[in-house]
């Protein structure tokens, strides 16, 4: 296979809803490439993209397809990526190492909720985006109305190249205004006939032929003289001014395919080809330490793997993109990020589950490799006399989250290996082993993305799970001051134990003043503070230890002691058992025995203390609360509201974004444990969410009631 240099090759990511018709695009894009000799279909198994054999079982995408066409000399690299918002990861991952984004429409349906947060990610990324609308022999395909939405949506950066003569059944020819010639199609699609645009379709075309000029000229200002002198360009100036106009967002070209007939592929393999930005055209990444790495041949090698792929019989197939220089077969190269020695043995091009071997790769080109012994996924392999690292891939926040288990507890160190292995493929998932909670809970973006999680393990790894309702780390505070003391003395043949406390404890707030004077049961305490020590709680708060002991009544070699039994109690608090923060404790005095005091009575004492103060402290159980945005249809913005405030979540905002309203709330975790799925009830799957953590905040009372008469009830159990 010919080595392309890097003014030959376009990254380009294949998005869309699901349902959209990628994966048959991808059919088609490859057997007009001649990668393959016959398109394959989804009903069949038989396809490029969704070879594994858990999208066999969903008939859905699960993981993004890399692949490769050759076409007019220019070498197209394509990542086909899942429609569904469980599998985000892949379509950002996707955008980050690519160039420009192919977003398809459903002629049936047009702009939807799939449509919508692909576009956003585009737009935080600043990649090109061309408008790619499929399925035009549907029935119910109405293509103007497809333009209408888009335009309305999107602005008037939305700019058509091609239009459908008809759509529904009977779809065979679409007007090109870039070429102003009409192309048509037999029964099975392939090679066109091209010919003039017919007399009565000229003055549409004209029209929209003019309103292209006007948009390839507005970015560049040679060509807008130019426009401006003779309203018209060449068909080469025209290339160049759609190209800066793509590489800059300011213009969203809208074509016409019929994928799974092969009609229009060969004329979009055109335009990606000849219009399409090239790798070194697009603005440079930058490495962690903030130095532009340019994709130059002639640079220090630097390769970043983006994507792991378990592979049958194979194992892992590792893709990487070659951020700088050139790699070789053979080349021996340093991971930047796990410090290991690595050969790259053997170097593909990609073709989904077919790989070509090459010998070489380039600046900006993307490849496989195999049998590597510790790469991971994110991972900067560099050569000699560069040390790059990349980290710009920023993946959303979870969404759903269950706590899993093996039915055979034997089992669960298997089952933690093969999650472990499955976070490679897909960085969205998050593992975690809940010290607090006492559960392994797998984070994930949707019910689908841990149904899918499910299957795997059961049927690849053949590891039975269950998925439990995961338990809510709730906290503990107090909401007043309290005093307590305690004597702990034991005595038991020989050197016994002796330690006595007194503290006061009282609600922590940053920037609080230092203590001064306390009242109890009309006793006066003053404090007069001898140390301080703020402890930042590794689950969030603070804990501030004083001590203001006079006249030696406890050593000050004790206090680490005393401080100790505090955490412990913290890490327990008396109503849930859940952490404890944002405590302030003051220890004003005790007693010590000459013999039998000793660091585990002042731990034991300073404990129990803490423990009685707390309880006496209007104790209160916080709850984990979330920033929620929810983007959805207006028509759905009513049940949503409802849904929402049904889950004790507040309103904050209500705002349009490109066509959806967007919802802003805060809402209790606790509510959120299935929202995905009630949402995609709720709105027939034309919504969508994201959410992240925003505070703690006190539970209401009759909440609180339920939770310490739940802990109550499982304590004696």
């Amino acid at each position: 296979m010919k080595v392309y240099k890097t003014n030959e090759i376009k990254n380009i990511a294949l998005l869309g809803n699901d349902g959209s018709g990628k994966t048959t695009l991808t059919e088609s894009l490859l057997y007009e490439a001649g990668i393959i000799k016959r398109r394959g279909r989804i009903t069949q198994n038989n396809t490029v993209s969704d070879y594994f054999p858990v999208e066999h079982e969903y008939g859905y995408s699960v993981f993004s397809t890399v692949y490769h066409v050759e076409w007019n000399g220019k070498k197209l690299n394509i990542i086909d990526c899942p429609g569904s918002d469980d599998f985000v990861g892949a379509a950002l991952t996707a955008l980050n190492v690519t160039d420009t984004a192919i977003l398809l429409l459903k002629g049936a349906n047009g702009v939807e909720v799939g449509t919508q947060n692909h576009f956003r990610y585009t737009e935080k990324l600043g990649k090109p985006v061309i408008f790619l609308v499929n399925q035009l022999d549907d029935e119910n395909c109405d293509y103007d109305q497809i333009l209408d939405q888009l335009t309305s949506i999107y602005g008037p950066k939305v700019v058509p190249i091609q239009y459908p003569l008809t759509t529904g059944p009977g779809f065979n020819a679409v007007i090109d205004v870039l070429l102003m010639k009409k192309y048509s199609w037999g029964p099975e699609g392939g090679a066109p006939t091209i010919e003039d645009v017919p007399a009565e379709e000229m003055d549409k075309a004209m029209e929209m032929h003019k309103a292209l000029v006007e948009a390839a000229a507005e970015h560049d200002e040679t060509l807008m003289e130019k426009f401006f002198e003779s309203e018209a360009l060449t068909e080469d100036e025209m290339r160049e001014g759609i190209r800066k106009g793509l590489a800059s967002r300011g213009m969203f070209p809208v074509f016409c395919v019929c994928a799974g007939k092969d009609m229009g592929v060969r004329r979009l393999m055109e335009f990606l080809g000849n219009v399409v930005p090239f790798v070194d055209e697009m603005p440079k990444v930058f490495n962690t330490r903030g130095e532009e790495v340019a994709p130059d041949p002639n640079g220090p090698t630097s390769l970043f793997f983006f994507k792991t792929a378990m592979e049958p019989h194979i194992g892992e197939v590792q893709y990487f993109k070659v951020m700088s220089g050139t790699i070789h077969e053979g080349a021996d190269l340093a991971n930047a990020d796990r410090g290991s020695k690595e050969r790259m043995a053997q170097l593909f091009c990609c073709a989904g589950a077919n790989r070509i071997k090459v010998e070489e790769l380039v600046a900006g080109d993307i490849g496989c490799t195999v049998k590597l012994k510790d790469v991971k996924t994110g991972n900067t392999l560099n050569g000699k006399d560069c040390e790059n690292r990349f980290n710009f891939i920023k993946y959303p926040n979870a969404k759903y989250s269950r706590a899993i288990r093996a039915v055979n507890e034997q089992e669960t160190e298997k089952m933690m290996n093969a999650l472990q292995k499955m976070r490679e493929e897909d960085p969205t998932w998050q593992i975690e082993q809940s010290k607090e909670l006492k559960q392994i809970i797998v984070h994930g973006q949707g019910e689908f993305h841990l149904r899918t999680l499910k299957w795997r393990m059961e049927n690849n790894d053949k590891i039975q799970i269950v998925f439990d309702e995961p338990k809510i780390p709730y906290r503990e505070t107090i909401t007043k001051s309290a005093r307590a003391d305690y004597r702990h003395k034991k005595q038991s043949g020989g050197a016994g134990q002796f330690g006595e406390v007194h503290l006061i404890v009282e609600p922590y707030y940053e920037g609080m003043p230092d203590p001064d004077v306390y009242r109890f049961g009309g006793q006066e305490y003053r404090i007069n503070a001898k140390s301080k020590e703020e402890v930042n709680l590794e689950w969030g708060g603070k804990l501030v230890f004083i001590n203001s002991v006079v006249g030696g009544a406890i050593d000050t070699r004790f206090m680490p002691a005393i401080l100790k039994g505090i955490m412990q109690r913290m890490e327990q608090g008396p109503l849930t058992g859940c952490y404890a923060r944002d405590v302030r404790v003051i220890v004003y005095d005790g007693k010590m025995h000459p013999v039998d005091s000793n660091e585990l009575s002042f731990m034991l004492a300073g404990r129990q203390a803490f423990a009685q103060a707390f309880k006496e402290a209007g104790p209160k159980i916080l709850e984990p609360i979330y920033d929620v945005e929810v983007f959805v249809p207006s028509d759905k913005m009513g049940d949503v509201m409802s849904d929402l405030q049904g889950r004790r979540a507040m309103i904050v905002g209500m705002t349009s974004e490109s066509g959806y309203e967007k919802l802003t709330a805060k809402a209790p975790l606790k509510e959120m444990s299935s929202y995905s799925t009630a949402l995609s009830s709720l709105t027939g799957g034309r919504a969508s969410f994201i959410m992240k953590f925003a505070s703690y905040e006190l539970v209401p009372g009759d909440v609180q009631q339920k939770l310490i008469a739940a802990y109550a009830s499982a304590a004696e159990d």
